[in-house]
């Protein structure tokens, strides 16, 4: 059968976009920490693990009066999680994020305080019986001082492993954290004098199907690859835009781990 010419038209329609086509709608500015840019188009799709950290938070949130949520980012998932402990507070780290965070949680009564040391966190002792954490980084030691006794700590954590492909592709070191597990910081808290109570390990994958998805991603999360910039890596980001033309796709490694552990009471003289 004879393709006509709104055949050929269509499959034009269908080609791969050019490598400066594809980058030249990524170049707004990455808000808050919210990656339904990518994510409600299916751009990027991050595949699940084992457990569900909203349903832990959920459950620990019934029995808490007093809640921190570290490294809030744009306080997206702690407006979501309402009715809120009575005294709940936020800290977050990265400066863009935090007036985000203000406008998003103040009207919600909920304190955001930004930070620079994990190892000095802004609270009095034992001022918070629920600490949940989700791609954080923390200090063991601190989190026993900010804590009741019988306190919870809940972090889902982002493993050592994660992205790897991605420095692989742009031909720079691993993530300079590449070492961090479930062990490396189930040791942590046990040496501060935490019991933990769960824990569990994974690694899919997430799938990105464009490169201006991956550009957009590299850029909201620097500390992958400092100083990424397409003119700094334009030769690597060309030849994966030519393999993504041929496959369909790129994916990374997604690698996650989730801890409770429990700031055990002092025992009771007697």
């Amino acid at each position: 059968m004879r393709s006509t010419d709104a055949d050929e038209d269509a499959m034009h329609w269908l080609d791969e976009p050019s490598f400066e086509h594809v980058l030249a709608n990524d170049e707004q500015a990455f808000s808050g920490w919210d990656f339904s840019y990518l994510t409600q188009k299916g751009r990027m799709q991050e595949c699940p693990v084992r457990w569900n950290y909203t349903s832990m938070v959920e459950r620990l949130m019934r029995r808490s009066q007093a809640m921190l949520d570290m490294g809030t980012g744009g306080g997206e998932f702690l407006a979501s999680m309402q009715p809120l402990p009575v005294h709940t507070c936020a800290t977050e780290g990265y400066p863009p994020n935090v007036a985000v965070a203000r406008s998003r949680l103040e009207p919600l009564g909920v304190q955001v305080l930004p930070f620079d040391d994990e190892e000095r966190l802004p609270f009095a002792d034992a001022q918070f019986d629920l600490v949940v954490n989700r791609h954080e980084s923390f200090s063991a030691r601190e989190l026993w001082r900010i804590l009741k006794p019988g306190g919870i700590f809940l972090t889902q954590q982002v493993g050592g492993d994660n992205d790897k492909e991605m420095n692989e592709a742009m031909r720079v070191p691993p993530f300079d954290y590449a070492a961090w597990s479930c062990e490396a910081a189930r040791a942590q808290l046990e040496e501060a004098g935490f019991t933990v109570l769960k824990q569990d390990e994974e690694r899919t994958f997430t799938r990105f199907y464009d490169l201006g998805a991956i550009v957009f991603y590299l850029k909201a999360i620097p500390w992958q690859i400092p100083e990424f910039s397409i003119e700094a890596y334009r030769e690597p980001l060309e030849q994966l835009h030519e393999r993504m033309s041929r496959t369909g796709y790129f994916d990374a490694t997604c690698h996650r781990f989730y801890i409770v552990a429990r700031k055990e009471a002092p025992l009771q003289a007697t």
